[in-house]
């Protein structure tokens, strides 16, 4: 199973010239890896203008078409050639007040149009403090996954970003980063079975750099990174490709 690592680009660059520069120079400085999936995700507008490399959708809408100022649906996306979608992101969830039943929804969405969702799962830090990490991540993934096939699953990556990691600096230490990835895969095989949450992608995300990249791959076993910070500089997102690669 290849390694998927996500650039999350999130709301950067500020202009064109800049995505294209960026993008250009990544692409050029991972042409030899053949060990990792790359996949960017730039803000919507920068989508048809990136070329040689695997692109994906920070969000989605539900509906197919419709009366929905400002959404981007699924259809619309797959038109553009992508096959990579980011679900559930805490940002969404935070500041455009994504429930669990949207996320249900955009991932279904998703699925109808044969793309590949990412879906994102994670704590916050009081949440964990108060030891409701597992209960939180155990109904994210629970209602996430509603309505889900068994074989639609095996279609899916599923990043584990603890909310209080994410652009702090602070990355999850790997040891427990390994605990919750065995945790989801533990939940997973409660709702379907252990084969089925064994042969999914699970990524870690989180202030994840160059320096630690290779530590979540090799020690704490995921098969993955979502990478937001991080990808916005080209040098350190392809040293970190290359040391998770």
């Amino acid at each position: 199973m290849k390694q998927l690592i996500i650039a999350n680009w999130k709301c950067n660059p500020k202009t064109k010239e800049e995505a294209e520069m960026l993008f250009d120079l990544v692409k050029k400085g991972l042409k030899d890896v053949t060990e990792a999936e790359i996949v960017i995700c730039p803000p919507f507008v920068y989508l048809a203008s990136l070329f040689g490399l695997a692109l994906g959708a920070q969000n989605c809408f539900w509906e197919e078409s419709g009366a929905y100022t400002g959404e981007i649906s699924t259809p619309m996306i797959k038109d553009l050639g992508l096959e990579y979608v980011i679900v559930g992101h805490s940002e969404r969830r935070k500041y455009f007040g994504e429930s669990d039943e949207t996320v249900n929804r955009k991932i279904r969405a998703v699925l109808k149009e044969g793309l590949t969702p990412i879906l994102c799962v994670g704590e916050t830090q009081q949440e964990r403090d108060s030891g409701q990490a597992e209960e939180v991540l155990k109904r994210q993934i629970t209602l996430a996954v509603e309505g889900v096939s068994a074989d639609d699953l095996s279609k899916f990556a599923l990043a584990y970003e603890p909310i209080w990691a994410i652009g702090t600096g602070n990355p999850c230490d790997q040891k427990e980063a390994g605990k919750m990835l065995l945790f989801i895969r533990k939940v997973l095989a409660e709702i379907y079975d252990s084969s089925v949450a064994e042969n999914i992608n699970i990524l870690y995300g989180g202030s994840v750099n160059s320096k630690n990249s290779a530590s979540y791959i090799k020690e704490a076993k995921f098969q993955g990174l979502l990478v937001g910070g991080a990808s916005l500089k080209a040098d350190e997102f392809v040293e970190l490709v290359k040391s998770a690669a």
